[in-house]
Parts: structure tokens; sequence; C-alpha cells
């Protein structure tokens, strides 16, 4: 079964890119062809990629692993901790502070600080044996660690691999991880660097469905994989909630990017029919030439 259809990456705007004179040539392969000054991503490769994603993903989870979801522009914040919380990983969806992956050390150092104002309880009033200011002062501590990494809590070690909506905004967490040798999974718009990703998977990194999209497909595979650890079958009618619906109609042009997978089944079965059948006529030809020669063979006369 697969991971995405097609109907879903051309309903949530992944095969959009960027304005054609806002490009990296090296995603020049990954180019379909160019509409109205706007590039369009072959889908045909999205889905293999996501595929070889999904994969690795699973793979990596199973074998007791963690994904780290990154994504700090509007259009994927919700959706990254939305579904990294839904699948228990970490994430940032706020902003990256440089060190995050290496200077672990001391950015788990400050979780351990940001679970000790959360240990305090309520910090509106005033807290026993602090003065009013000295709340005031923690209160805020603690706002400013929650939102930084709050979405770190869980973490007790460096991710095996990271997921990143937006390479170019990112660079600093995708630095970071090519310096550990941290494996990164990303959406490659017209605009990145695919030389900077170890599992590319090319699309629109700026519509919100997109994003959403992607990071579903994500999250999915670390379901899987969570299961594969536990030693659990998945159910037979579970699948990954890919798509976003939309009421918005697609285009022609999409519409027939989209039967060209299917005209090409049809026409596939038709081929081999007309091919099989000339070996077959000779076949019924022959069978009453064979027949008569035996029926004019004269008969033996026993006693002769």
């Amino acid at each position: 079964m697969a991971v995405v259809t097609m109907r879903q990456l051309l309903e949530s705007g992944v095969h959009f890119g960027h304005q054609t004179r806002r490009w990296n040539p090296k995603m020049k392969r990954f180019i379909m062809t160019e509409r109205n000054g706007i590039y369009i991503i072959d889908l045909r490769q999205t889905l293999d990629y996501i595929e070889k994603a999904f994969e690795f993903v699973r793979n990596t989870v199973s074998e007791g692993g963690s994904i780290l979801f990154v994504g700090t522009k509007k259009q994927a914040q919700e959706a990254i901790a939305e579904q990294a919380t839904r699948v228990g990983q970490p994430y940032v969806n706020h902003r990256w502070l440089g060190g995050m992956l290496t200077n672990f050390q001391t950015v788990y150092k400050r979780l351990q600080r940001m679970k000790e104002l959360e240990a305090l309880g309520d910090l509106s009033g005033t807290a026993a044996g602090y003065t009013k200011k000295e709340t005031l002062q923690l209160s805020r501590e603690k706002i400013k660690l929650t939102r930084t990494l709050g979405g770190l809590r869980d973490m007790q070690k460096l991710p095996a691999a990271i997921w990143v909506v937006d390479t170019k905004k990112e660079h600093i967490a995708v630095d970071e991880a090519r310096k550990l040798g941290i494996p990164v999974i990303a959406v490659l718009d017209t605009n990145c660097d695919p030389d900077e990703v170890d599992f590319p998977i090319p699309g629109n990194d700026d519509a919100i469905r997109s994003a959403e999209l992607l990071t579903r497909v994500v999250a999915a595979a670390v379901a899987d994989g969570l299961i594969a650890r536990s030693g659990r079958r998945r159910g037979g009618d579970e699948k990954p909630e890919a798509g976003v619906a939309t009421d918005e109609p697609l285009t022609e042009w999409e519409r027939e990017l989209l039967e060209e997978p299917k005209k090409a089944d049809e026409q596939q079965p038709a081929a081999e029919q007309a091919t099989a059948q000339p070996t077959a006529e000779p076949t019924t030809e022959q069978q009453p030439a064979a027949e008569q020669p035996a029926a004019e063979q004269p008969a033996v006369v026993s006693g002769q």
C-alpha cells in the first residue's frame, strides 16, 4: 500500500516550487516544468523519495532511535508540534538555539532547570520561600524555557535523525546535524541545496497543507517503527492519514498528470493481448489439419 497518493500530493500543493528567478540549479533534476513563472516539482520523484524516507524512519525508530522534528516557520509550527507530540518525539517549532545538538550537554542542563521550575507549581502568586519579585523572575524564566525547549522535554540523548521543514531557514540545525553525522530528512523546495540532505523529499515547504501532509507521513513512519519496536503488528485497516481534504478542484494539467499512470496501466494489458493473439490462431487452424490425415489412413485388416 502506498504511503501517500499522487492525488493527495496535488491537493496539498506539494508540486508548487518557487518562482523561476529564485531557484538552486542543483534542484534541476527534481523539476518537471514551469508554469506561469513558477517551477513545478516532479511528483513521481517525490513519491519515490517519500517511500525511501518512510522506510528509513521506520527502521531507525524500530531499532530504538528517535526523530527530532524541526520547523520554526509559521506554516510548519502547528504541524510539527502536533505530529511530534502524537508519536512521542522531540520537536523544535520556535527559535532554534545554536548548540541544541552540538552542545547538547548544556541544553540538557537547561531542560533540568525547566523541570525544576515546573515542579514549583503555579508561579502566578508568591511561591513558598520567594519574594514577589523573585516569583515574577522565576515565572518569566519558566515561560521562556518552556517556549524554546518545551518540545525537547523528554529528550535524553541526541536524536538518531532529524526531520526538517525548510532547510534554508533551519540551516543552523542542518549544519549541526551534519557535523555530528546525524542523518537529515527534509522537504526540498526548488531554492534548496540537495547536497545538504541525506533523505530529500522534493516538495513545497511554504504551504501549510504541504508541510502538514509531509510531516504527517513522517509521523506515520515513526508510529510504524514504534509498533515494530514493541513487537505488535499493525492492524490491516490502519494507514497513515496522509491526505488533507480540500474542495478546490484540480486544474486540467494537474488532472492529466494524475491520469497518466492510469492510462499506462490500461494500455499494458491491451498490448499484451495483441501480442499473444497471433500465436493462438495457428494453433486453432492446425487442429483440423492434424486430424485430417488420421481420418484418411487405410484401416489395417487383421489376419492378412
